[in-house]
Order: structure tokens, then C-alpha cells, then sequence
């Protein structure tokens, strides 16, 4: 039986994706140790362990450090140059499949409509050019006949016990603390982990998907007051909702900039922003719908924070 390599296995989305890929009877080789940086064990991924596998997922990369503490080269040298290193590997092998786990940020940080996959990229984060780098990389080498390969570009990843902004806003909200904010009516894309490993899962067996760029998110964009409901679903309460008006919002935003308030012009934008992600085109490509409605993924999400 051919195998399936997985670079980032001990992460949040390479355990999972373990886990379902276990269930479809597929056998895993896990890649995963750290410091990536120069990281050997990767770099020498012998052609015999590729030639032996049907598909090669790479979820290891550098992820965006919010605190603004990582050196830019640290970014590039995981996420574009390890990637150049494993896909040229790929491309010697006889294996069919290769998939990099790229990002919507390596398209656009901030979305007026909705992002598509035809959208010019412009990063704007050390993070999205990083990614973006490896991207064009992997489109400018010529596909061998018999091979795919896929870009994959999610957006916010969610799943049970995920350790994210999600986590704090339950958080936030579990404690009874109003969400002052009701008066932004914001859309924002999410994906399940369940729905994400239902996607890899069906490229791994379609090889009637073409290869080629695919945004993935769950259909339904939610707004943060959605989530501030759901999460009061979960708790078996109301969850309170105070429509503050903007100036104010705003105004103490700015204070929080200098002191440490819980809000800061950051915090307000992440959690107020509009960032739309259209899922058609790989729902088109892999003919079926995806297992998790948007609010059904988040209510078991949350449910793993109680």
C-alpha cells in the first residue's frame, strides 16, 4: 500500500489530519522535529521513502508570530526554502501527489469583498511573502505528466482544543464579561479542521482534480457577534451583546495603544474586520459538499473549551 509523508505532524493540523487519514486506512509517515531552521531530517527525505508514498503533504512551516518577535530570514528559511527543498525532491520521485500548505495572508491581509483565488496577490506580513515565495516557486516548475499538486490556501483553521483567538474569545466571553462591540456586523471566513482534512483527504484519491491554487473555508462566513451567540449556545446562557458606539469603541482603542487596557486599535480590527474567503472553486473541483455546516464545526470547537 502507498503511504502518505506528512511534514508538521505534531501540530494542530498535522495530528488531525493523522487521525482521519488513519480512519481511511491510510498508512502515515510522519515528518516533524524542531528547530525547523536548517532543519537536516527534513531536507534529507531520501528519494526511496518518496518514491514509496502516493502523496507527500507538507504542513510544516513557521507560523505568523503575533508579538512581532521573529527575524524575517527565519520565515524564508522555513517556509520558502524548506519548501523548495522538498518539492524538488517531490518532483524527482515517483511520488503522485504533492500538497503545500500555504495561507489566505498569501494573498491579501485585509479583504474588501471576498477573496478568490484570482486575486493578485500583495502580502503585506513577512509571513504572507514567505508563503507567497514558496507558492510561486512550486507554479514555476513544470508538472511531470502523472503527478498533481496542490496549493492549498486556508484561512482561520479551528478544531477542538485548538490553542488560538478563538480560545480567548471563549475565554472572554465564559466569564460573563459583555462583548462591547455589537455594533460592528462583521463577515469573516473560518475552517473546521474536520472540514480541511475532508478536502486533503479527497485530492489525495480524486486525480480528476486538477492542480493548482484552491482557497479553503467553510461555506458560511460568520460575524465575532455570531460567535459571541454560539459561544452562549455552549454555555447554556445569553450571552451579552453591548452596542457601544464607534467613536467610543475607537477612542479608547487609541488609549489602549499606550496603556494596557484589554482593547488596542489591533485587537479591535482582528475581532471587527471583514475577511471573506470563497470556497466554490475546490468545492467545484471535488464534486461534494463539505461534512461540517460553518456554525457546527465552531459549536464542537467551543464544546472542547468547556
Amino acid at each position: 500500500m502507498k503511504k502518505t509523508i506528512i511534514t508538521g505532524n505534531k501540530g494542530f493540523v498535522g495530528l488531525n489530519l493523522q487521525e482521519y487519514l488513519h480512519k481511511k486506512d491510510k498508512v502515515i509517515i510522519g515528518v516533524s522535529r524542531t528547530p525547523l531552521v536548517n532543519e537536516l531530517h527534513y531536507k534529507n527525505l531520501s528519494l526511496d521513502r518518496l518514491n514509496q508514498s502516493k502523496s507527500f503533504i507538507h504542513l510544516a512551516g513557521k507560523a505568523h508570530d503575533l508579538k512581532n518577535t521573529s527575524d524575517d530570514a527565519v520565515y524564508f528559511e522555513v517556509n520558502t526554502e524548506l519548501t523548495k527543498t522538498l518539492f524538488d525532491q517531490f518532483l524527482k520521485s515517483d511520488c503522485e501527489v504533492f500538497m503545500y500548505m500555504s495561507s489566505v495572508k498569501a494573498a491579501a491581509d485585509q479583504v474588501e469583498e471576498i477573496l478568490t483565488e484570482e486575486i493578485i496577490p500583495n502580502p503585506v506580513t513577512v509571513y504572507g511573502k514567505s508563503k507567497l515565495a514558496a507558492e510561486n516557486y512550486i507554479l514555476s516548475k513544470e508538472i511531470p505528466e502523472g503527478k498533481r499538486v496542490y496549493i492549498l490556501r486556508p484561512c482561520m483553521i479551528h478544531g477542538p482544543n485548538n490553542k488560538g483567538n478563538l480560545n480567548l474569545l471563549y475565554s472572554f466571553v465564559s466569564k460573563g464579561i459583555p462583548y462591547p462591540f455589537g455594533k460592528y456586523h462583521n463577515k469573516r471566513s473560518f475552517v473546521s479542521v474536520e472540514n480541511l482534512c475532508f478536502i486533503i483527504n479527497e485530492l489525495i484519491e480524486n486525480r480528476n482534480v486538477k492542480s493548482g491554487i484552491y482557497n479553503v473555508a467553510d461555506n458560511q462566513p460568520l460575524s465575532t457577534n455570531n460567535l459571541v451567540s454560539i459561544i452562549g449556545k455552549v454555555m447554556g446562557k445569553s450571552a451579552k451583546i453591548y452596542k457601544i458606539p464607534k467613536t467610543i469603541v475607537v477612542f479608547i482603542a487609541k488609549i489602549g495603544d499606550f496603556l494596557p487596557l484589554p482593547v488596542n486599535s489591533e485587537r479591535l480590527q482582528k475581532l471587527t474586520e471583514n475577511y471573506v474567503v470563497s470556497n466554490l472553486k475546490i468545492r467545484k473541483a471535488i464534486g461534494k459538499e463539505l461534512p461540517y455546516a460553518s456554525k457546527q464545526g465552531l459549536i464542537k470547537t467551543f464544546q472542547s473549551f468547556n
